[in-house]
């Protein structure tokens, strides 16, 4: 039997713009005046012309306020290598108090905490339809201890500050649970972060993959309503939100190319992280060949012609098999586009039958060739976070995107096998009915 990988969350190979990347690549590496600076160490901040594409791009997408200067952007690593580089300028485990994050959350975050310091620090934020439940959080910070160094705290040595807390969050699409956080909590969590001296990390990764592109029109982010609300960032200049933004959802992750935004004195100070001074811009010369994709418009054509219908079609056909065939075992699910959710990204979040866990889920979807994302990874770990396993083992997580479009009916239907044995030894009639449809 031929495994279904419905864990994975890569784009599909389908998607990956070979061509236009192969095309950009032979401008580049054909023409001294671009080849030379891209195989030099280059600007701290990034390859220019990219930032100022990526600056346009941005503000068109999301129509702020006021349209965003070169000055508010870097190039980095990436989302995950980015948050890496934040961790080292702005945090500093002998002044940063904890880390909070929604539960569930992206699972694979955690090392990087752990690698700055900050592992035992972490604090799970329960979530619900509407993202991370800002008053829980307020409630966890007043009972947060002080500082863990004094007196003065941690030196502010460096190009940066230290915050005192950090919080994590994917506010549109979230990984793992599909949900977008309203516009009223996006500015009570800015608001919070400014009384608390906290620096707002989010992963802006999944905004422009919307199911329903042509209707969509993007919430703003935080780093936008922190420019703005209630008369913009504080004196000194560096505000209390960064966005991480990549490439690696719409063009693949292997590019290792992406984007920080937030107010020029914090990218200044972040582009100064000890690895960018010795190296310069991560993945610079890659950074050139996506500059060029903009230039001569393949960048566009690749996004709207061929990313967004598929996660279009491939989001439709994952939600339309689990309706038809889980639902009716007592599964529900987001984000649900037919029920009006605002939905995109990667993946559906899928909460489980009473009395099912994800872990027996997974044990029996192993033995049918099924990989799923078992709910207990994404729990935010540590014996002390105020997380709960419970709160997550309920849900699995399935990724829409990496599988081929027909494994992703066959991949539901071996999960509605699963259920089915899973539920069987309770006799519930109308779970245990043999199914209208054919099976697969």
């Amino acid at each position: 039997m031929q495994s279904i990988n419905l864990q994975k969350g890569s784009p599909h190979p389908s998607l990956l713009p070979a061509t236009h990347l192969r095309s950009a690549a032979a401008t580049v590496l054909s023409n001294p005046s671009l080849y030379i600076p891209a195989l030099d160490y280059g600007d701290e901040a990034g390859y220019h012309p990219l930032r100022t594409n990526i600056v346009k791009w941005l503000t068109n997408f999301y129509a702020p306020a006021r349209p965003i200067p070169t000055e508010r952007i870097c190039i980095t690593g990436g989302a995950s290598q980015n948050l890496a580089c934040i961790l080292q300028v702005f945090t500093d485990p002998r002044h940063t108090v904890a880390v909070w994050l929604s539960e569930p959350t992206y699972h694979l975050v955690f090392t990087m905490f752990r690698d700055a310091g900050l592992g035992d620090r972490l604090r799970a934020v329960p979530e619900d339809g509407e993202g991370m439940q800002v008053a829980e959080l307020e409630r966890g910070i007043a009972s947060a201890p002080g500082c863990h160094h004094s007196p003065g705290c941690a030196d502010q040595l460096g190009p940066g500050k230290k915050y005192k807390h950090l919080i994590y969050c994917v506010p549109t699409y979230a990984n793992p649970s599909g949900a977008t956080m309203s516009v009223p909590r996006r500015e009570a969590l800015v608001r919070l972060a400014r009384r608390h001296d906290a620096l707002v990390v989010c992963d802006d990764v999944y905004d422009f993959l919307a199911v329903t592109p042509a209707h969509h029109s993007p919430a703003p982010r935080l780093v936008d309503i922190d420019r703005t609300l209630d008369g913009g960032v504080g004196d000194d200049g560096f505000g209390n939100v960064v966005s991480n933004g990549s490439f690696s959802k719409i063009l693949g992750p292997g590019c290792r190319v992406g984007w920080a935004e937030a107010t020029p004195r914090f990218v200044a100070a972040l582009a100064q992280c000890g690895s960018n001074i010795s190296g310069g811009a991560p993945s610079h010369l890659t950074s050139t060949y996506i500059n060029q994709m903009f230039e001569n418009g393949s960048f566009q054509s690749h996004l709207e012609g061929t990313v967004l219908p598929a996660v279009s079609r491939r989001y439709w056909i994952l939600a339309d098999a689990v309706r038809q065939r889980l639902v009716p075992l007592g599964v529900s699910f987001q984000p649900d586009g037919a029920r009006g959710m605002a939905a995109g990204g990667f993946f559906l979040w899928l909460r489980l039958p009473a009395g099912v866990s994800s872990e027996d889920i997974d044990r029996e979807a192993t033995k049918q060739g099924l990989v799923i994302g078992k709910g207990g990874l994404f729990a935010v770990p540590g014996r002390n976070t105020g997380g709960s396993r419970e709160r997550v083992d309920g849900f699995i997580r399935l990724c829409f995107m990496w599988e081929d479009e027909d494994r992703l009916v066959e991949g539901v239907g071996r999960l509605e096998m699963v259920m089915r044995r899973l539920l069987a030894p309770r006799c519930l009639g109308e779970f245990t009915a043999p199914s209208r449809r054919s099976a697969v």
